[in-house]
């Protein structure tokens, strides 16, 4: 019986959904950190649950020729695959989704294309932790606190904006808080907002060069604005429109796609999938692609049930006659609306997928075309086999490398009867 502690030698596979790679040892699977698929390394297991071991590589016997050298900062925020080259990490990201709808949803795809971006300085949204007079983002796996800079994930202008309010709010050495970051895709504007964990500790926002906004909210949740706003605006292209561009406010607290390099290409895409002149855009967070969408003509009912979301969409498609705003849950907008009205439907979930009744209720009114938008390929594949168990076929799926260094990838399809 594999114990904790021990090293095993390992044939690597194969990538699992999560990052970590399958290997097999003694009839048991072992899910290795810090492997690439082709190599023999020695790992330490990290623990045993049922049959399953976890282990971390501690040495590469036989290296694969796409690995790379990983400086010590890139263990921030989830980094698990940056010790492989960009093109291996792209491929390794299409097998995962392609294992997931075989293992989840019970369906042989063909290879996915992943269009990729630039690693270094992509996010526009991040969140810090302040802990004991430190802060920065959270090493994989653990609570331990690691550098802004180092991580790479933001712009180095960016990240030392964020590192002095950081630094203000730990001032108080009993200061617990998450810290949340927003900025424009152009960099031009950058909010903050902190939220307090913990009470008793002082807090003092003043203005800060470099950061355009800052509110902060209690341990009760009640939120203050300490200066400027707290949302910024992107603008997005528009293809086939009578104007070129729309202008897209989120506010930092909402959801918003945070990748400067890959948004345009990921609108670009799931708009492109739409040709019906009635549109419903499900989990439509700010309005980023209904705004697009009634650019070009359609006529679009956008639901949100987030209430931070729910407002920049309604101040979004407010002046936009053919932007129709639902400010309640996905769950209750389909049991109570003809879905069968709409030509097409987009979807963008949260992690867990759709809901049962909103994937029984579009599959019921047999609405034409789903485009589905999924951070998760095993509850992309839960859901999509359901779709095609109640006639739908699935066509066209892309895949976008929203988060590079990390083992999460973004995928687009189109669902038709």
């Amino acid at each position: 019986m594999t114990q904790t502690g021990e090293l095993l030698t390992l044939a690597i596979e194969r990538p699992a959904v999560g990052g970590r790679m399958i290997a097999r040892h003694g009839g048991a699977v072992v899910l290795v950190a810090g492997a690439i698929p082709g190599e023999r390394v020695t790992a330490r297991v990290e623990r045993v649950q049922r049959r399953t071991v976890f282990a971390r590589t501690v040495e590469v016997l036989e290296a694969s020729p796409d690995r790379v050298a990983a400086d010590a900062g890139l263990a921030c925020g989830g980094h698990v695959f940056a010790h492989i080259d960009a093109p291996r990490q792209a491929a390794l990201k299409a097998e995962m989704i392609a294992d997931a709808f075989r293992r989840q949803g019970r369906l042989e795809i063909e290879a996915v294309p992943v269009s990729t971006g630039p690693a270094d300085g992509y996010r526009t949204r991040a969140r810090v932790h302040v802990r004991r007079g430190r802060w920065g983002f959270f090493e994989d796996g653990s609570h331990a606190l690691c550098d802004i800079t180092a991580s790479r994930q933001l712009r180095p202008e960016s990240a030392a904006v964020l590192d002095r309010l950081c630094g203000a709010v730990a001032a108080d050495p009993n200061a617990a808080a998450e810290v949340e970051w927003a900025e424009s895709v152009d960099g031009t504007r950058r909010v903050a907002h902190v939220a307090l964990t913990a009470a008793g500790a002082a807090l003092t926002l003043a203005p800060a060069d470099g950061l355009d906004g800052a509110s902060w909210s209690d341990v009760r949740g009640r939120m203050r604005q300490a200066w400027g706003e707290p949302f910024v605006v992107d603008t997005l292209g528009v293809a086939g429109g009578a104007a070129a561009t729309v202008d897209v406010r989120h506010h930092v607290r909402a959801f918003f796609q945070g990748n400067r390099y890959l948004l345009q290409a990921l609108v670009d895409d799931v708009v492109g999938r739409v040709t019906a002149p009635v549109v419903a855009d499900l989990y439509a967070g700010v309005g980023l692609f209904s705004l697009v969408l009634a650019a070009q003509g359609r006529a679009v009912e956008a639901v949100e049930g987030d209430d931070w979301a729910a407002g920049d969409l309604q101040a979004n498609g407010g002046p936009t006659s053919r932007v129709h705003v639902h400010h309640r849950a996905v769950e209750s907008y389909v049991q109570r609306t003809r879905l069968d009205a709409f030509g097409a439907v987009v979807v963008d979930p949260p992690r867990t997928g759709l809901a049962p009744e909103v994937t029984t209720a579009l599959v019921g009114a047999r609405v034409p075309r789903v485009v589905y938008v999924s951070c998760d390929p095993a509850t992309l594949a839960r859901d999509v086999r359901l779709f095609v168990d109640g006639g739908y076929a699935v066509r066209d799926m892309r895949a976008f490398d929203l988060f590079p260094r990390t083992a999460h990838v973004e995928t687009v399809l189109t669902l038709t009867r």
